[in-house]
């Protein structure tokens, strides 16, 4: 592995370590099946472009917390999914009727994590799109119809004019239903497209298509589906339809220069705090996460043949690397198996029989270890060593496996940033945190360059200065930080902490980049062990939800932080990618999809006019428009995620709580299609990413000043 602690624009010129994904045209059908098969080895762990047998599979994934890389859906009845996927988890999929597609991304180790980028042209998903099926419906069918338009709306972009449109139908039960949107312009075009439909969780919710390019505003559009059903004609409606005020001259911006490990952050909130003595205090968070660090462990034996799994008890950094481990031949009859530890070597002396042949088998050699050093050492038979004659083997040398030799091991003390003139709780308060997931490099460079704006242009810019005089201003910019260095050092698609609570067999070195809790399916309210979906009890799947509702750190700490702070009434989880802009509800029960309570009119209102007022700064930046479709609650646009942060903060605490994706779908003219950016985009893509999603983080602010100067005019 190579270690690397500044990742600076120019040394990710050839970055791009999460996959581009695109999104085909109107006109694309689904991407077919590859002539020869894609396999990976049983440990190898990718990105994989996966054609799903049926819906079925698909609800059985998200029930069961897959790594969903972002949302899948159905093109020409052909349901594609982008899976964060091990050989031995592909291969299952492949044994019950799956098709790997593409290869989207291996995540291989050493400088393959940051090598050569990867060319945008392959097709992300979207959840529950069920194409029509060609010849098999006319209009000559039995009953007619009705069709209601649920959303119509346009916006320009780099000069390109899109359309979007939502529309349910009546034959809510019929999978075969076509509908096809019709439009005409401001300049007497027309046109037509197909919309796809959206299931979920067994559920029809609506057909929908991704935005489409069309010559000029659209004024006009029609619904009509392959049973005589059409629809009101509308006029589409502006996207987002909200402007920001203007920046003043010499407004500073930019201050990110490179992808920031956790210990830049820290350092980052160092400087800050140094920098700005009246406007900034730094909070401990009250939860020490694990630290990077990991037990030590080896095999003792040949994996191949036969082996046992010895573990140190402590960590590895604990005086625990480098311990040795060994089975011995006592060279004498009729001798019984012993255990002992000296001198930093744990010696295995194998029993013998009447003849001196050693007899021990591996069930044995692993409970003797685990009844006579229960303190040191705990040990495993290796899957499938068991009941096999133990080997003469080792000395083998125990070894936590971390390769970030600059990071430290110790607990980490999670900070947070507290922006502002009145820092006592006297002002309406804004929660923004980042990277809960730890692959999600982009993430801390949104928030971080959203408080130094704030700070830097306090001196210089009135407006600003306003606000940090109303409003009361706190940032995490890194929940995760173990899982963090770990994917910066170790695995690059890490997504969970490096707390590790599997047992048995599961705590086999072979599974060690699967290990972790995903802290954003940790928290309390609309959990998996309340019965919501979207998380998994298996400590190996990419969305394993931990021992019990807050079980980590991590997510105490953000629990800890709002309730410390009552005054907190607005806050935004930044995560990546895809292009969302979502709130509450998060989850739902499979059975029924019974959603977590939804917010009042009034709340709901408030949520979605604060979304077009923030997207609408988003976009000021580079013209990056978060897709109306892609705008709503969690549940609704994007899938259940049982025990998430939002629901946790909105439900528990009464603060309205928002999820960013950013790094949003890039247009591509030359292809006509949607291009995904990733994870780990190139630096350019994630400073990108950085400004116009802080010029967000700002206009939120300013939706909680006005907030609160409502609530005070109204008593």
């Amino acid at each position: 592995m190579i270690v690397r602690r500044r990742w600076t624009a120019a040394a990710t010129t050839a970055i791009l370590i999460s996959a581009v994904l695109s999104h085909p045209g109107s006109g694309s059908a689904a991407p077919a099946a590859p002539a020869s098969p894609i396999t990976l080895t049983a440990t190898e762990t990718a990105l994989v472009r996966v054609q799903l047998r049926d819906q079925a599979q698909l609800d059985r994934l998200v029930a069961t917390g897959a790594d969903l890389a972002n949302r899948p859906r159905t093109r020409d009845s052909r349901i594609l999914a982008d899976l964060v996927l091990t050989g031995a988890q592909l291969a299952d999929l492949t044994a019950q009727g799956a098709t790997a597609v593409q290869i989207v991304q291996r995540a291989g180790d050493g400088s393959r994590h940051f090598a050569d980028s990867v060319r945008a042209a392959q097709t992300r998903t979207r959840a529950g799109l069920r194409a029509p099926a060609a010849d098999q419906r006319t209009t000559t069918a039995a009953a007619v119809d009705t069709l209601q338009v649920q959303q119509a709306y346009w916006w320009t972009a780099s000069g390109q004019t899109f359309l979007q449109a939502q529309v349910a139908t009546t034959a809510t039960d019929d999978p075969d239903v076509e509908i096809t949107v019709s439009w005409r312009t401001a300049d007497g075009a027309t046109g037509s497209f197909p919309l796809y439909r959206f299931e979920d969780s067994g559920e029809y919710q609506y057909h929908y298509n991704l935005p489409q390019p069309v010559p000029n505003r659209p004024v006009q559009l029609t619904a009509t589906s392959s049973l005589g059903g059409t629809s009101r004609t509308v006029t589409p409606s502006l996207w987002p339809n909200a402007t920001p005020p203007p920046l003043p001259a010499g407004y500073q911006r930019d201050f990110i220069d490179a992808y920031l490990t956790p210990v830049d952050v820290q350092a980052r909130i160092k400087r800050l705090a140094r920098q700005y003595r009246d406007l900034v205090d730094v909070i401990d968070l009250p939860n020490k996460t694990q630290g990077y660090r990991r037990n030590a462990v080896a095999y003792l034996g040949d994996p191949a043949v036969a082996a046992v799994v010895v573990e140190s008890v402590r960590f590895g950094d604990q005086g625990m690397n480098g311990v040795q481990v060994r089975t011995v031949d006592p060279g004498r009859r009729n001798r019984p198996l012993t255990v002992k530890y000296r001198d930093r070597v744990l010696t295995v002396s194998l029993a013998t029989d009447t003849a001196g042949k050693t007899v021990s088998t591996t069930d044995e050699v692993a409970a003797a270890i685990n009844a006579r050093q229960p303190n040191r050492f705990r040990a495993t038979v290796e899957d499938g060593s068991t009941g096999l004659p133990m080997p003469v083997a080792g000395p083998a040398r125990l070894d936590d496996g971390l390769q970030g030799t600059e990071v430290p091991a110790k607990p980490w003390t999670v900070q947070a940033l507290r922006l502002g003139v009145h820092r006592d709780g006297s002002r309406v308060g804004v929660l923004a945190y980042s990277q809960e997931h730890a692959r999600e490099w982009a993430t801390p460079l949104v928030t971080l360059e959203f408080a130094e704006r704030m700070l830097a242009n306090s001196r210089t810019d009135p407006a600003t200065r306003e606000l940090l005089e109303q409003v009361d201003v706190f940032v995490i910019p890194t929940v995760n930080p173990d899982g963090a260095n770990y994917s910066f050092n170790d695995f690059n698609m890490q997504r969970k902490n490096l707390v590790n609570h599997c047992a048995g067999a599961a705590r086999d070195p072979k599974n060690r980049n699967s290990w972790g809790v995903d802290v954003n399916r940790n928290y309390t309210v609309g959990s998996y062990f309340d019965g919501y979906v979207g998380a998994s009890a298996n400590c190996l799947s990419g969305t394993y939800a931990g021992t019990s509702e807050l079980s980590e750190a991590e997510s105490r700490n953000v629990v800890a932080l709002a309730k410390g702070h009552p005054n907190i009434k607005f806050a935004m989880n930044v995560h990546s990618y895809g292009g969302y802009f979502m709130w509450p509800p998060g989850a739902y029960r499979a059975d029924g999809r019974v959603t977590l309570p939804r917010p009042s009119i009034d709340e709901s209102t408030l949520f979605l006019n604060s979304a077009r007022r923030i997207v609408g700064a988003i976009a000021q930046e580079r013209d990056t428009v978060t897709w109306p479709s892609q705008t709503g609650p969690v549940a609704d646009v994007l899938y259940s995620a049982a025990g998430n942060s939002a629901d946790q903060l909105y439900y528990e605490l009464g603060i309205f709580a928002w999820d960013f994706e950013v790094g949003n779908d890039r247009w591509n003219a030359a292809t006509g299609e949607w291009e995904g950016v990733g994870f780990q985009p190139p630096f350019d893509e994630a400073h990108a990413e950085s400004q116009e999603y802080a010029g967000g983080l700002v206009e939120l602010v300013r939706v909680a000043r006005d907030y609160a100067a409502a609530e005070s005019a109204t008593g």
